[in-house]
């Protein structure tokens, strides 16, 4: 039932609401609350409906369609050819799918070659097992010259997979796209601008070709545009999660041009702070400018064998070869001369398209979102509707969702990892759906209970003021520190500052609060509701208490929708507040019972299983000098399969160096009868205090990588050459103070030069290389159907060491 309303008077203070406490006044009173209520509700949904359809991918087209698009059934044609099986770089596997490429693009009457070289790991970052990191890679490059190039464009992606699965999609996605995009290109019209598809080897073992091509390749030597696809998981939407600086003119042209443009300038800043790189890391050390996009969600089968073809959403494939052929064409006829705007970009997607606005305005528009909450903050209390001290109670009250939330998220997959310990070892579950849910329901539960608790004491009005306070000023703090992300708060507490607004002017007169208030809160849906979804397989659930504190943000802007679930509290007593104050925490408690049931269906449901593996992960590392052996493993807390082969926890830096520094599970294996890599002596001589080795390491079986770590308490490395490349000498800690790592080495070996000052008589080096299987070894015992492995470079590796005295 409404409560007893005042007429204004002009001129005039407002007078308190008889019958009413402070504490029951809403920016919102209907005569019809519980009508109020649904058809706000029933809005909202349908908001957040259509902005998460929005999201699907399209549906996959067949083999039959018109020759000037991209088919995802032709390009899985090409997937099941290049991901038949696992294809390390510089496997025979490897060369077989290299072949394909060539003969495909060839076959489309492209200018095709092999770009053979050596090179370093794109940025010279430090590699897996510490230390300078080199492979050979085989680049295919094929081009499409343009009728009067104005630059030219990059179609990239990775033909190689990780040595533990056959990448059905990471990268055959990417790959068979381009392969795809290339047929299409060249059915029509010739483009304006060069187009060049560059398929790179060795990304998954240190990027190196990318940073060949990029540095070295002379269709790179005028920089351009760089599109690189990949794939990090198999299926959810494509998404442009990545893009050089000053990127307005270029999201401009993705809005423009991509046919399903998911992106956020707010996934931009996330991926420039975190460790993570992909090929087109290497492009933008060399100035390019460009877009990275990938699929990102079904996590699990990342890098896993489980990677097959048969897993691949071909919607997925659809998207990526949608935007990337509409992209293509866009950029062919583009004057590519200047595409740097000087400042990114604020963008993100709604139904339809992509909103987009220079992020000149971003502080701007946060510091009037503070202005505006400002001044409906003090409406509020001219109004009567809130005192100050309930406004500034409400601000500090306002805090405890906000972190609560995302606390007892982290909290929740704590408890479900310690029931099902694998997790820890995925970057997410199986079948997660059932656990985000879980994570929204229990964000729900927290808000809808802080909500109960203090709405007759604070106030609704008081409370909405406050909810909005907080959004805008993470907006001023994100517009400072995370500009890209300032959106995320400062657009939505723009939109429920306007409509708190207009609802106190309106307050007399029938709908039209209800009106404003949904309309603002519809505004945080549009934005909100599809950055939670997306964050959950961006991130993994082991940070799903950053999609919690988002969902909050987002009951936060509709607080004042909220309260319309809540009766009149203004004016009862007895039985009648009793059974007001019951039907408040209705909803809260159901969001609570909602979390708990999600979460034991999701453990139900998502069981570890011959389909669905556990992860394990195990290595073997011998001394052939020394003929000690042992088994290693990175589980921290090790599954039971696991634990048949490792015990306590040992640091292995000093005996295998080429592994990384760290603590890992270890436990005695038998020796097998495997040779170490062989280090023969070329030259050796000294001059003037130096001493100059040139050593060939040359592994004796067919081997994936090839370390040499140097003893530096017997020598200083000054300088280092590896297959005529000059190196960076770079100290790391430990006995091992100087280490190389060559990915793919050649039969005939590595040539490698030391130039060194020697500290005693003989200088010691360490020779290691490593291979993939473990099935051969003595004491292997094969892993039972519902054992898996998981997604790591160094998963089933095989290392053989020896220490050689110079």
């Amino acid at each position: 039932m409404g409560a007893p309303t005042t007429p204004a008077t002009t001129g005039t203070p407002p007078r308190p609401i008889p019958g009413v406490p402070p504490a029951s006044r809403a920016l919102t009173r209907p005569r019809r609350r519980l009508v109020a209520a649904a058809a706000a509700l029933v809005a909202l949904a349908a908001v957040g409906a259509g902005s998460l359809l929005d999201l699907r991918t399209p549906a996959p087209k067949s083999a039959d369609a018109p020759a000037g698009a991209f088919s995802a059934a032709r390009a899985y044609a090409d997937v099941q050819v290049i991901a038949a099986r696992s294809h390390v770089a510089g496997s025979p596997a490897n060369e077989q799918v290299r072949a394909h490429l060539e003969q495909q693009l060839r076959g489309l009457g492209l200018e095709t070659e092999v770009q053979d070289t050596v090179a370093p790991e794109a940025g010279q970052l430090s590699g897996a097992a510490g230390g300078a990191t080199l492979a050979r890679v085989r680049n295919v490059v094929a081009r499409l010259p343009g009728t009067d190039s104005t630059g030219r464009i990059f179609l990239v992606a990775h033909y190689d997979s990780v040595q533990t699965g056959p990448g059905g999609n990471d990268d055959a996605a990417g790959t068979s796209t381009i392969l795809e995009v290339a047929r299409a290109l060249t059915t029509g019209p010739r483009p304006r601008n060069d187009i060049v598809f560059v398929l790179t080897d060795a990304e998954e073992a240190c990027l190196c070709g990318a940073a060949a091509f990029a540095a070295s390749h002379p269709l790179a030597a005028d920089g351009g545009v760089v599109l690189n696809l990949e794939a990090r998981g198999s299926t959810g939407p494509v998404i442009m999660f990545e893009t050089s600086r000053n990127n307005a003119k270029l999201v401009d042209i993705f809005g423009r041009a991509a046919p399903h443009p998911v992106g956020t300038s707010f996934a931009v800043e996330i991926y420039r702070a975190l460790p993570n790189d992909t090929d087109f890391t290497a492009f933008l050390d060399q100035k390019f400018v460009g877009l990275n996009s990938a699929y990102i969600d079904g996590g699990a089968i990342y890098h896993t064998p489980l990677d097959t073809p048969a897993a691949m959403d071909r919607g997925s494939l659809q998207q990526h070869g949608d935007n990337a052929l509409g992209l293509a064409r866009e950029f062919g006829r583009t004057d590519l001369t200047d595409l740097r705007s000087g400042h990114d970009a604020t963008y993100f997607p709604v139904p339809g398209g992509l909103v987009r606005y220079p992020g000149s305005l971003t502080l701007p528009l946060a510091l009037l979102a503070v202005a505006l909450v400002a001044a409906l903050g003090w409406l509020t209390r001219r109004s009567g509707l809130a005192s100050t001290g309930r406004l500034a109670a409400g601000f500090a009250l306002a805090l405890v969702p906000i972190v609560a939330a995302p606390v007892a998220a982290q909290l929740l997959w704590l408890a479900i990892t310690t029931i099902r310990p694998g997790y820890a070892e995925l970057l997410d579950p199986y079948r997660p759906i059932w656990y985000r849910l879980a994570v929204l329901a229990l964000a729900t539960a927290i808000l809808f209970t802080w909500y109960a608790l203090t709405r007759r004491r604070i106030g609704p009005a008081a409370l909405a003021v406050a909810g909005l306070a907080w959004l805008a000023l993470l907006g001023v703090l994100l517009a400072v520190a995370v500009p890209g992300g300032a959106y995320l708060t400062t657009l939505p507490a723009l939109a429920g500052a306007l409509g708190g607004l207009v609802a106190l002017r309106t307050r007399q007169t029938g709908p039209w609060p209800v009106v404003a208030v949904t309309a603002a809160a519809a505004v945080g849906v549009v934005i909100l509701l599809p950055t939670v979804v997306l964050l959950f397989p961006a991130l993994g659930m082991g940070m799903g208490g950053v999609a919690a504190l988002v969902a909050v943000l987002l009951g936060l802007t509709a607080l004042p929708v909220v309260d319309l679930l809540h009766p009149q509290a203004g004016g009862h007593r007895g039985l009648l507040a009793l059974r007001a104050r019951r039907l408040a925490v209705l909803p809260a408690g159901a969001a609570a019972v909602a979390a708990v049931v999600l979460a034991g269906v999701g453990l139900a449901v998502d069981r570890f299983d011959a389909t669905h593996p556990a992860p394990t992960h195990l290595m073997y590392a011998m001394d052939a000098g020394t003929g000690q052996a042992r088994w290693l493993s990175h589980e921290s807390d090790p599954q039971p399969w696991t634990d048949g082969y490792v015990d306590g926890v040992t640091d292995v830096g000093d005996d295998f160096p080429g592994l990384g520094d760290g603590e890992l599970r270890a436990g005695p294996a038998q020796a097998a009868n495997l040779p170490a890599p062989k280090l023969e002596v070329v030259a050796d001589a000294t001059a003037g205090g130096e001493r100059t080795l040139r050593l060939r390491l040359t592994p004796q079986r067919a081997a994936r990588l090839a370390t040499l770590h140097v003893d530096t308490s017997t020598a200083t490395v000054l300088r280092a050459e590896v297959a005529g490349r000059s190196v960076p000498v770079e100290p790391r800690a430990g006995k091992w103070g100087f280490g190389l790592v060559f990915h793919a080495p050649p039969t005939e070996g590595i040539e490698v030069v030391l130039v060194l000052r020697p500290i005693g008589g003989q200088v010691a080096l360490r020779a290691m290389d490593a291979s993939d299987g473990l099935d051969a070894l003595p004491g292997f015992r094969t892993r039972p159907p519902a054992v898996g492995v998981v997604g790591s470079h160094s998963s089933e590796m095989l290392a053989v060491a020896r220490t050689y005295p110079l």
